[in-house]
């Protein structure tokens, strides 16, 4: 096979890549970013790299010729939501249109908890055929559900393709580069009320201080996710979408305290509070925009992974996250 990857560089397309490039049935990678790189810096032997962007269609054109699946990873969090949508919702129609016209015949798309939207009327347990609705409120979470909706509109016109949309929670472990302040619950310190935010500063100063709500959350360790990918790649099981996540269950007081750090709670009124006041802001800052995250536990069931991928979590929540701190902490890819 030659699969096409999206953002081979990132969090997640580390981890893919890896996964690809030892798979048997893989023969050839071809990875574009914006940005240059070797791939035998990563010990890639399969991979070639292409420069390119997927807001330039001759770019994505190149990637996917010849391509038997589209592992499409390339989406942005940083920034305002307005300012994201040209890469991650024209980028991703773009990317889906143009594989499926050059006859790829699976698209493998990373989507994400968040499209499920933090929704009061949520069931506590998601599973697939819960609708992906977003959070209007939470950029991301409406980018990526409005993604979704683009992928299932591209398949309608070009029904030889198929696509399998994986919905990870949040992907973490020895080599992600994501920092502990990006994770949408720490995030929570920018957007309490000022009451609460004096009761922090008020903490002695010897370490830091993480907010905890109490809200439950999943983790999935990347190499986990990555084997979900190449499963998909090699068209095992139903296409559609599916749920990724570790067993078990974290709150924000289990990161501080592998990090040896201090956790206060905060009132379930405080949040609310902070929460209705945001969403009634005509512009939201997205660094306040994840309260909403935190607001209602947003937790998967993962049985049909199981049982159509014969997908099977190696790893717990609890020890992607000590396999995060371990890499924070001895200066790895975590720690950047």
């Amino acid at each position: 096979m030659t699969v096409a990857v999206t953002g081979p560089t990132g969090d997640l397309g580390l981890a893919v890549v890896d996964a690809l490039e030892r798979s048997r049935a893989v023969k050839r990678i071809v990875g574009m970013a914006r940005r240059p790189f070797d791939p035998a810096d990563q010990g890639w032997r399969k991979t070639e790299y292409r420069e390119g962007d997927v807001g330039d269609e001759s770019s994505v054109r190149d990637v996917v010729k010849d391509a038997d699946a589209v592992v499409h990873l390339a989406f942005t969090v940083m920034g305002e939501g307005d300012r994201t949508r040209e890469i991650n919702v024209d980028g991703s129609r773009r990317v889906f249109e143009t594989a499926a016209k050059a006859g790829v015949e699976r698209i493998c798309y990373a989507s994400s908890v968040a499209a499920y939207g933090f929704h009061d009327d949520n069931p506590l347990w998601l599973t697939e055929q819960i609708p992906a609705r977003g959070t209007k409120e939470h950029f991301y979470s409406a980018q990526k559900a409005e993604v979704e909706a683009v992928l299932a509109e591209v398949l309608l016109r070009h029904q030889k393709t198929v696509a399998y949309v994986f919905r990870p929670c949040i992907v973490a472990g020895p080599r992600a580069r994501m920092m502990l302040e990006e994770m949408p619950y720490y995030r929570l310190s920018s957007a309490v009320p000022d009451a609460v935010a004096g009761l922090l500063a008020s903490m002695p100063v010897l370490k830091p201080v993480i907010p905890d709500p109490g809200t439950r959350f999943q983790l999935v360790h990347e190499d986990d996710v990555a084997s979900a990918f190449l499963a998909g790649v090699r068209g095992k099981g139903q296409p559609g979408p599916y749920n990724l996540a570790g067993r078990g269950t974290i709150q924000m007081s289990d990161v501080a305290a592998e990090l040896g750090w201090y956790s206060v709670p905060v009132p379930d009124l405080a949040v609310d509070a902070a929460a209705e006041v945001i969403s009634r802001l005509p512009m939201i800052p997205e660094s306040i925009s994840w309260i909403h995250a935190v607001r209602k536990p947003v937790l998967m069931k993962v049985d049909h992974a199981r049982k159509e991928l014969a997908w099977e979590p190696k790893h717990t929540a609890k020890a992607t996250l000590k396999a995060m701190v371990a890499a924070k902490r001895a200066g790895g890819p975590a720690a950047r």
